[in-house]
């Protein structure tokens, strides 16, 4: 009996309809986004823990957050977000027609999507990797024992790509079968049309934690690809590019330098360390290098957290997600989380 496979993350398109676009709306991104007096986002249509609506249609999630810090600090208020939902298929095509200003979408950054698409990614918020996960009753212990695999594929993604070269390099076949969304894959997986879910590891544990019984799914031990996952803007507007790059940078310095929703207003006041005092705008003049006021990070971080406040709150270990920190722990504490210095 064949084994089915879903395949799902992100993938390369062609976009050269959309250049032209894009090149009409760089170098004034930031002027909009003031002018319309709310950011545009791209997210993806639902992966809970990352971007989902709740209960009552607000947005909630991981990259989430990223966009509503930096409402906060280009607008000061991050409820000023307009959230467009994209697929794999649409979500760069949003992006180079200027539909949305930022993609905060559990993409990730490779070779071509920065060169010849023509995006800039501006950092990483979480370091990924694909995995796999299968119903615990078909006894399958690991990827390696999948040769044969009917394979469902969500096209236009790197996991379709990273498939193709695991099963090459371990001299297995499969039957792709092509899906067009995540919720459509998940709902054939949950009835058995296709055996094994294949997509980042934390698109695993959010899908997981979703399903009515998530002990009866378990996740394989391989991680076959790196998936450095973060948000992006096209190129060609340097500024704007610059506000979200250092908006993601300062929730991610704020937690290494001990800053928190909770503290920042009192940190503002003045601190005996020059790098709070830059980052929070109390010493030198950083926002008006990147064309904002001197509160910028300190709007950023009291609406969200920092990183580690919104990690823990979104997909960490007490969430319904349970993610542990693994590589996105501060480089003081094992991880690959590195904010540039702030001077």
């Amino acid at each position: 009996m064949k084994k089915s496979v879903f395949l799902g993350t992100l993938a390369v398109t062609g976009l050269a309809a959309g250049f032209a676009a894009a090149d009409a709306h760089s170098g004034g991104t930031l002027g909009e986004v003031q002018a319309r007096g709310a950011l545009n986002c791209g997210v993806t249509t639902g992966l809970v823990g990352f971007a989902a609506p709740d209960a009552n249609g607000e947005w909630q999630g991981f990259d989430v957050d990223v966009c509503r810090a930096v409402a906060a600090a280009v607008l000061d208020d991050p409820s000023a977000v307009n959230f467009v939902p994209t697929t794999g298929q649409t979500r760069f095509t949003a992006l180079a027609s200027g539909e949305i200003d930022l993609l905060a979408r559990n993409t990730t950054w490779t070779f071509s999507r920065d060169v010849d698409l023509r995006f800039e990614f501006v950092g990483i918020n979480y370091y990924d990797g694909q995995g796999f996960m299968v119903p615990r009753d078909l006894g399958v212990a690991s990827a390696l024992e999948l040769d044969g695999a009917t394979v469902c594929i969500q096209t236009g993604t790197t996991t379709e790509l990273n498939l193709a070269d695991f099963f090459s390099s371990n001299n297995m076949s499969y039957e792709p079968v092509p899906v067009e969304t995540n919720a459509e894959a998940q709902q054939q997986y949950l009835a058995g049309a296709c055996d094994v879910y294949t997509t980042d590891a934390s698109g695993l544990a959010a899908t997981r934690a979703t399903f009515e019984d998530p002990a009866a799914h378990v996740v394989l031990p391989e991680i076959i690809s790196k998936e450095p996952l973060g948000p992006l803007v096209r190129h060609g507007d340097n500024e704007w590019g610059d506000i979200a790059r250092w908006t993601l940078n300062a929730l991610i310095a704020a937690e290494e330098l001990g800053v928190t929703s909770a503290n920042v207003a009192e940190l503002a006041g003045g601190t005996d360390n020059p790098e709070i005092n830059r980052l929070l705008g109390t010493e030198g003049a950083l926002g008006e290098m990147l064309g904002l006021d001197n509160d910028w990070a300190q709007r950023a971080i009291a609406a969200v957290g920092n990183y580690g406040e919104s990690f823990e709150r979104n997909i960490g270990e007490n969430s319904a997600i349970g993610l542990s920190r693994g590589l996105n722990a501060q480089w003081t504490d094992g991880g690959l989380l590195y904010a540039p210095p702030f001077r």
